[in-house]
C-alpha cells in the first residue's frame, strides 16, 4: 500500500533532476521535508545549487511559490505584510507579504538581521502570523526552505537559537565530484536550462503526509530516538566523556522530529515501517544543529559533528 502512495517519489525526482546534477543527499532531504511537513535549512557556499534545488521542487509542485532574498535592509513588513490606511473611511486593510505561499524559499537567510528572521518564527511554528491585531492563517501545505551561506563569510548574522531549532533538518552541501562538475559544464554552457513541469499537486502532499504518518514505528525505534536525544543531555549515562564540549543538548523538537523523518525516509524507499537505519541515516540532520557546544568544544575545535557521530556510535542500536 506504502508503495502505491509513494510511486511519484520517482516522477518528482525525475522532473527535479533535469535542472540538477547530482546531490542525491540534497534532493533526498528536501522531500524528506516535504512528506514530513518539516522546515529545511541548506547550508553551504555560494554556487553549490542550493536556490536551484529548492526552487527546482517548488516549480515541481503544483503549489504557490514566493523566493524572498534576505538582505540587511529587509524589514519584517517586508516579510509578513503590513496594514494599509485607507483616507476614505479611515479603516486599515491587511496587505499580505510573500510569506503568504505554500512553498517559501528564503534565500541566504543569514543575511538578514535577527527582528527579521525572528519574524519567521510565529509562521514557521503556528503556520499564522499576526498583522496588526488580526492573526491569518498561513496556506496548507506551507514549507520554509531556507539556504544559508556558512558563518564565518563576511556579512552573515548567527540565527537565533530558537529559530534554528525549528528547521527539521539541517543539510550541509559540499562540492560536486569531478563526473558531474563535467556534466554541469555540459547543462548549463552549452544547453538551455530545462523547464520543469508540475507533476505533484499540493492536495497529493498533503494525502502523503497522512500516508508517512500511518508509516509503522516499533516501541524499540522510539526508545532508540529517546536515547540518542538524552545522549546529547546526559552523556554520561550512556558512557559518554562529552559532557564538558556540550553547553546544551538537543530539545525535545529533535525526538519528534526524529521519528517524523524517520517515517517520511522509510515512506520513500517504499516500506511501511521503521527500521534503525532509518534513524540512523537521517539522525546528523535532525541533531547537528540542535547540540550547542561549549567554548571548550570550540577551543579544541570539537564540531556538533563529531559530537552527532559519537552518540550514534554510543548509544546501543535496537
Amino acid at each position: 500500500m506504502v508503495q502505491v502512495r509513494s510511486a511519484f517519489v520517482e516522477a518528482l525526482l525525475g522532473e527535479v533532476r533535469k535542472s540538477i546534477v547530482g546531490q542525491k543527499y540534497l534532493l533526498d532531504r528536501l522531500l524528506i521535508g516535504i512528506l514530513a511537513g518539516g522546515h529545511v535549512l541548506v547550508e553551504g557556499v555560494p554556487g553549490l545549487a542550493k536556490t536551484l534545488a529548492v526552487r527546482s521542487f517548488a516549480a515541481a509542485i503544483r503549489a504557490t511559490f514566493q523566493r524572498i532574498q534576505f538582505t540587511p535592509d529587509l524589514l519584517p513588513a517586508d516579510l509578513i505584510g503590513t496594514l494599509i490606511f485607507n483616507p476614505r473611511d479611515g479603516s486599515f486593510t491587511p496587505r499580505k507579504g510573500p510569506i503568504f505561499a505554500q512553498v517559501v524559499l528564503a534565500d541566504e537567510i543569514n543575511r538578514a538581521p535577527a527582528k527579521v528572521q525572528s519574524a519567521l518564527l510565529e509562521a514557521m511554528q503556528e503556520r499564522q502570523v499576526t498583522i496588526g491585531e488580526t492573526t491569518h492563517a498561513l496556506p496548507e501545505p506551507f514549507l520554509v526552505m531556507a539556504t544559508q551561506n556558512p558563518i564565518e563569510q563576511e556579512g552573515t548574522y548567527p540565527l537565533p537559537e530558537a529559530q534554528i531549532d525549528r528547521f527539521m533538518l539541517k543539510l550541509k552541501v559540499d562540492y560536486p565530484s569531478r563526473e558531474e562538475e563535467f556534466e554541469i559544464l555540459e547543462r548549463v554552457a552549452i544547453q538551455k536550462p530545462a523547464s520543469l513541469s508540475p507533476v505533484v499537486e499540493a492536495s497529493d502532499i498533503l494525502e502523503s503526509r497522512r500516508a508517512v504518518s500511518m508509516v509503522y514505528v516499533d516501541e524499540r525505534i522510539k526508545e532508540y530516538a529517546v536515547n540518542l536525544v538524552l545522549a546529547t543531555r546526559r552523556p554520561k549515562e550512556f558512557g559518554l566523556d562529552i559532557g564538558p564540549l556540550i553547553e546544551f543538548g538537543a530539545s525535545p523538537r529533535a525526538t519528534i522530529f526524529l521519528i517524523t523523518a524517520s517515517r517520511a525516509h522509510a515512506f520513500i524507499r517504499g516500506r511501511g515501517y521503521v527500521t534503525p537505519e532509518d534513524v540512523k541515516a537521517i539522525g546528523p540532520d535532525v541533531l547537528r544543529h540542535r547540540v550547542i557546544l561549549s567554548y571548550e568544544a570550540e577551543a579544541e575545535e570539537v564540531t556538533a559533528e563529531e559530537i552527532v557521530r559519537r552518540v550514534f556510535d554510543a548509544v546501543p542500536v535496537p
